[in-house]
């Protein structure tokens, strides 16, 4: 008998979860395939790299998503033809290695045709310039991992003490209203990277 309290207690007590699965059932299957329909709708936002730049990314080996998935972001960005600039910008500022220990970074990348768009003789002076060049790449990363949801409309401190703004949705996201995110959402090692079609520059 006290076997058969214990099974109806027992029972008792996992009907109503029972009945929430069963009666949240239909509902919940829509509920929850509404967020994983999301998730799937936004995979390219949220899981997975985005945007019309990615299209140049390599298929295989390092420089692809999965060969930078395994490195540090800059030799992550190394190994990636289309941010030669960068990498050597970031080599002339001495923060490979600032930025390969960084832990859970988010890096701005700027293409090669980003550096392209500044005069060259200012590029020319920026880069040897240690101190101004520093200023410019370390505005360039956030001291956080930022998923594309984070970039709706946000405003985050950047390692060089001054504030950047980004908004958008879906797969089209600005920075600082003037750069827009050609490739986003790209895992490395130790950062998420979203590669940029404009240099940006510290406001201060």
């Amino acid at each position: 008998r006290l076997r058969r309290v214990a099974v109806a207690v027992t029972a008792a007590a996992a009907l109503p979860l029972a009945l929430a699965a069963c009666s949240s059932d239909s509902k919940d299957s829509t509920a929850k395939s509404t967020p994983s329909a999301t998730a799937s709708g936004d995979a390219m936002s949220t899981d997975k790299p985005f945007g019309p730049g990615c299209a140049s990314v390599p298929k295989d080996g390092a420089g692809s998503f999965d060969g930078m998935a395994k490195d540090p972001v800059a030799t992550a960005a190394s190994n990636n033809p289309a941010l030669s600039t960068l990498v050597a910008a970031v080599k002339k500022a001495g923060l490979v290695d600032t930025l390969n220990n960084a832990q859970n970074i988010t890096v701005f990348a700027p293409t090669n045709d980003a550096f392209a768009k500044i005069p060259k003789a200012d590029l020319d002076k920026v880069l040897n310039d240690k101190a101004q060049l520093t200023k410019i790449l370390t505005y360039h990363v956030v001291g956080q991992k930022l998923t594309p949801k984070q970039l709706e409309n946000g405003t985050f401190t950047t390692l060089e003490k001054s504030s950047l703004t980004t908004s958008g949705s879906g797969t089209t996201y600005k920075v600082n209203d003037t750069s827009n995110v050609v490739c986003g959402n790209v895992p490395t090692a130790n950062a998420t990277v979203y590669i940029v079609d404009t240099v940006l520059m510290p406001k201060s």
